[in-house]
């Protein structure tokens, strides 16, 4: 039995932002309407390498598309070992018989679709008229919610970004300018207030485990994206703005678990009443998302494993198309 391998350098050209956006799209409103099985992630915790590791499994019953991606997060990686804080692998299984039909890197399927899931957040949620957004983190999904979001908008007036090293932002600054000539101002700001005060949409994708955004800084109107909580005692937010805002998830499982509103849940600050709802039930007509110009709204993202198979679905089947990758017996 053959089964093909992709690597990250050949799975990259392969996937455009637009086409994964209206994939990952068609991933919420099947889960939205019931047609997807979806357990919440599984974690492993390795406390004294301050990383964990995920296996994340999915059937999308309609669309016949499943997988299981195993996925780690180590934000020590990059200093003590020169290799990237989030590593991916993913098995797209064929839901006929169970067999593989392919194994893939899914560092970059991960990097892209939650990418594209801050786009479809934008999308719901942040006001029509956004000009000027903020990013919290220079990392490489600062990079992809970037990009998600100029599909959405096309263009921006200003993007504004902070991160912990001057070092990483301004990296982050030359290559988006690069990449983005004429789509946007991109700037390094000093200060984390500096990158969220009068901001139409903020992205958080920092690994803190401290409120690090505060209520006052937050403007009516404002939408938040918030990448960076995505295990049990992170969170980036001051418990008050979720407190005014209008809370949405993409699921509730894993976001009361390990998401933005993980901590403030297990303090009594909010409740599964303050939920709005989950991003699949936008998507699928059941719920509207913003509905004036002044609510400030919250998406809390912890990657749905749904989202990595309908994208390496894409992929594989893009790879097939156009021969790319290599196919090894395994049985």
């Amino acid at each position: 039995m053959r089964v093909l391998l992709l690597t990250e350098k050949e799975i990259e050209p392969l996937l455009s932002m637009p086409e994964v956006m209206e994939a990952v799209e068609s991933a919420f409103r099947e889960k939205g309407l019931g047609f997807v099985q979806m357990p919440p992630k599984i974690y492993l915790s390795y406390t004294k390498y301050n990383g964990d590791l995920r296996a994340m499994p999915s059937y999308l019953e309609r669309l016949d598309v499943s997988a299981v991606k195993v996925v780690n997060a180590h934000p020590d990686n990059q200093a003590k070992y020169g290799l990237p804080t989030v590593m991916a692998t993913i098995i797209l299984i064929d839901p006929r018989n169970g067999a593989p039909l392919a194994i893939m890197d899914g560092t970059h399927i991960t990097a892209v679709r939650t990418g594209a899931a801050g786009g479809l957040a934008a999308k719901y949620l942040a006001r029509r008229d956004t000009k000027v957004v903020g990013f919290v983190g220079a990392g490489t999904q600062a990079r992809t919610q970037l990009e998600a979001l100029l599909v959405v908008y096309g263009k921006l007036d200003l993007v504004k970004v902070w991160s912990r090293t001057r070092e990483s932002r301004e990296k982050f600054v030359s290559e988006m300018k690069a990449a983005y000539e004429g789509l946007a101002d991109i700037v390094s700001v000093d200060r984390t207030e500096d990158a969220v005060r009068d901001v139409d949409v903020l992205v958080t994708t920092t690994p803190s485990r401290t409120l690090i955004i505060l209520n006052r800084w937050i403007a009516e109107g404002t939408h938040i994206t918030c990448i960076g909580a995505d295990a049990p005692g992170k969170e980036e937010l001051d418990p008050a703005i979720l407190k005014r805002a209008k809370i949405v998830v993409d699921d509730w499982e894993q976001a009361s678990h390990s998401g933005e509103i993980n901590v403030p849940l297990a303090k009594g600050i909010i409740s599964r009443n303050d939920v709005w709802g989950d991003i699949c039930e936008i998507a699928a007509g059941k719920k509207l998302g913003r509905t004036s110009e002044s609510e400030v709204t919250v998406f809390t993202s912890t990657g749905l494993a749904v989202q990595d198979a309908i994208t390496a679905k894409l992929a594989y089947d893009k790879a097939i198309s156009k021969k790319i990758g290599r196919w090894v017996e395994l049985f």
